[in-house]
């Protein structure tokens, strides 16, 4: 009897710890999800307006919220092509409403393929700027551009002590020109070397603003959910609700330009007060704010132990009352086989009166 209830015991308290673990995993996965720009961002709302992903168009072959034009066209089940693999080669992908957004993530999986010879080009740009939809010379976009444009750049036109293909971001202030010979040398804000072409992994771009503090860009290329960081720059301004595009623009090289998924979001800060351990992972057994007193707990957290203590009661009592009974008629042996006896007694007679009751019913014309 004792070890029935022990494991009676042992089976609820192995729920209780399966479920604390499972809870705790699944809040600190979507903690991790928000842990962005050094822990100031509390949490994220995605931005319908400014997301898209397949099917990519409706039943009347637009979308709601994105156009798309020059050489770009959709296929619904696997991307938006900017560009085929093929020489001059131009398209270009844009949100129809401006970012009104202060704090944004703007996570966008792309695909660069070709031959895979030396030479390909010319790349894809991401845009965040005043203007929208203006077809030009810089990756398929206007020059003398006003805002952010990051360049996936994959053909060098000069020799460089860095390699390709390269991430370069550049503001643009509606003056300056891209230097196009020396591939933006020198106008910068930020860089680094990444060969996200042609990989075995889905290549994924993030993208994240916090006005008057800083402008952070991650990219996935290396395995899936390993973010490299590229650059970060601290007091970034860019244009008052600003635009988002994507272009791509082949020359006598190319490449095939794909966008598979972009989204976006719209990132709601800490308050100052905030403790720096607020993101800490916890589970719902854990204290509802790290200040809190020892052992105050979420009101859903104490609800989940008071049914399991419920159950690992419940189970208890019923295991002693088994036992009181097994006592009461002489122990497992004799109960089991002198109740068997008599259930067998019961059921011949039930079987002759069912059998007279056929006999019966035969006896009768129907």
């Amino acid at each position: 009897m004792f070890l029935r209830c022990s494991s009676i015991a042992s089976v609820a308290l192995s729920l209780l710890s399966f479920s604390s673990l499972f809870v705790g995993t699944a809040l600190a996965a979507a903690d991790d999800k928000t842990r962005l720009g050094n822990n100031t961002i509390d949490r994220t709302l995605q931005l319908r307006t400014h997301s898209i992903y397949a099917p990519y168009i409706d039943q009347d072959l637009q979308n709601r919220w994105w156009d798309f034009g020059a050489d770009a066209y959709v296929n619904t089940n696997k991307y938006i092509r900017l560009t085929r693999n093929r020489p001059s080669q131009m398209g270009w992908l844009w949100s129809r409403l401006a970012l009104t957004a202060f704090n944004f993530v703007i996570e966008v999986e792309f695909k660069i393929s070709g031959d895979p010879s030396h030479l390909y080009g010319d790349g894809l740009a991401m845009w965040l700027t005043k203007d929208r939809a203006v077809e030009g010379p810089v990756f398929g976009s206007k020059d003398q551009f006003t805002g952010l444009g990051i360049f996936l750049d994959t053909y060098a036109n000069e020799k460089h002590t860095y390699s390709f293909p390269r991430i370069v971001g550049i503001l643009g202030d509606g003056q300056k020109k891209y230097d196009f010979a020396r591939d933006g040398d020198g106008q910068e804000i930020g860089s680094c070397s990444a060969n996200f072409r042609r990989t075995n992994v889905a290549t994924k771009l993030k993208v994240t603003f916090v006005k008057d503090a800083f402008l952070d860009v991650k990219i996935q290329y290396k395995a899936w959910d390993d973010w490299t960081d590229c650059f970060r720059v601290e007091k970034v301004q860019l244009p008052t609700n600003p635009f988002i595009g994507f272009s791509a623009m082949t020359g006598d090289v190319s490449d095939a330009h794909d966008i598979i998924a972009i989204n976006s979001y719209s990132a709601i800060l800490s308050p100052p007060e905030s403790a720096p351990n607020k993101h800490k992972k916890t589970s719902i057994f854990a204290s509802a704010h790290p200040d809190a007193t020892p052992g105050s707990g979420t009101w859903l957290g104490f609800l989940f132990k008071l049914i399991l203590l419920g159950g690992v009661v419940a189970g208890g009592y019923y295991g002693w009352k088994e036992y009181q009974r097994r006592q009461r008629y002489g122990g497992f042996g004799g109960g089991m086989g002198g109740g068997m006896g008599g259930g067998g007694g019961a059921y011949g007679m039930r079987s002759a009166g069912v059998g007279g009751g056929f006999g019966d019913y035969g006896g009768k014309r129907y």
